[in-house]
This record gives structure tokens, sequence and C-alpha cells, in this order.
């Protein structure tokens, strides 16, 4: 199973330090299922046993593109794994730009979490398959280091987790249309990251709120078991 945590715009490079730390103690060993993607700010240049991951990244090198992360600066901190299409960004991120950051990233050879989710108007509809088809449109699903998040956007911070037959039919949707792992976030938290785990084609979990503590995602991780 794949845990990751997405700590948002939170933490500093000093209280991810004490993250890192605690994280280490508990996994012992490097885990290559176990990702934690921190605030660039808060990057770590120390021994991690988890993957570090970026939220955002700009499709560059380097260059003239005021306030972005290009592949130098997460190239400093070892990073190769990197978010894309997380509904907070795709506020400010149309397709074609989602696009290029994809490409790039699968370029670069990264691994790339890909999330999609639907919003409540688009479910009560009936048209999530379709919108979720129409997010995948023009991406190489069969990229051999890709993971989608089916995340609901409904479900994002509300505390309000989808119903398990609701995902259940996505991932098996999903599963349709790629061999790439499935994952599920949405207000996942101790009480039912079991019950979740047990879903049909889903291989782990993207965790936000329920993570930025490291001693919530540590039970979230053995809690699972």
């Amino acid at each position: 199973m794949i845990f990751a945590a997405n700590l948002k715009c939170n933490h500093t490079r000093a209280s991810f330090e004490l993250y890192l730390k605690a994280l280490n103690e508990t996994l012992g060993t490097h885990n290559n299922n176990i990702f934690v993607f921190p605030p660039s700010v808060a990057f770590s240049q120390k021994e991690s046993f988890f993957t570090q991951g970026t939220q955002n990244f700009y499709p560059c090198i380097n260059g003239a593109f005021t306030g972005e992360l290009g592949k130098e600066h997460l190239d400093e901190f070892g990073i190769k794994c990197v978010l894309i299409g997380h509904s907070e960004r795709r506020i400010y991120e149309n397709e074609a730009l989602i696009k290029a950051k994809f490409d790039f990233a699968k370029k670069q050879g990264w691994q790339i979490f890909l999330c999609i989710g639907e919003d409540l108007k688009t479910k009560q509809e009936g048209k999530t398959k379709d919108f979720l088809k129409k997010q995948l449109e023009n991406l190489d699903l069969a990229y051999e280091k890709l993971i989608i998040a089916y995340e609901p956007i409904y479900s994002i911070g509300t505390g309000v987790s989808a119903k398990n037959e609701d995902i259940g039919e996505i991932l098996d949707f999903l599963h349709t249309l790629t061999k790439a792992p499935l994952l599920y976030g949405g207000s996942v938290n101790e009480n039912n990251i079991k019950e979740i785990l047990k879903i049909n084609h889903c291989g782990g979990v993207l965790v936000g709120s329920a993570a930025l503590k490291v001693e919530n995602f540590i039970t979230l991780i053995k809690g699972s078991k």
C-alpha cells in the first residue's frame, strides 16, 4: 500500500526537520511506499527513509519564470517525485499547463502523482466519469512511474469522505483506463482508512490534514495493518 502525505501550505524548514526525524525513526529503513510532499521552503537535504516530493513545479530547468520552481531547484534536494493536478492548484492551472507539467516530468523520468476529482455539482448531475475521463485526456496513462489519486473535491478538507461504494465505482472505472496504481484522497483518517484500503483497486491513500502532524501520519500507517 502507498501512503502519501500532502502537507500543503504548512510547516517550516525547522518543523519539517522534526517531522522527517520522527518518521525516519519509525520507518528505520527506506520504504518505497511512503511519500511526503512538504512546501518548497521546507525541503530537506537530510537523508530520509521516505520519498520527498514537491507539491508544485514549473516545466522548465530554470529561466525567466518569476516565482516558479524549476528542475534545477528540485535537483538540489534530490527531488524526483511531483504532485500534479491537485484541485487546489487546478484553480490556477488550465489543462494545457497540467499536460506540459506531466510531459516534462515524464521526460525527466520522475514519479508522478496525478490528482483528479469532481465537485459536488458534477457528482449530483451524474457526470463524474465523463469529467474524470476528460481530466485524463491527452496524458500518457501507460507511463510506468504514474500514480493516480482520486480526490473528490467535496471531500477534501471537509471531514466528510466519499461513500465507499462511490469510491469503489470510480476506482473500478479508472482501472479500465489505466494500470497505474490508484489512490484515494479526501478526509482520510484513522477511523476510515482500514475500510477505504479494502476497496477494490485501492492501492493506498493521499492524506492531507490528517497527516499534518507526523504522529497522526504514523498512526495512519500503523493503523492500516
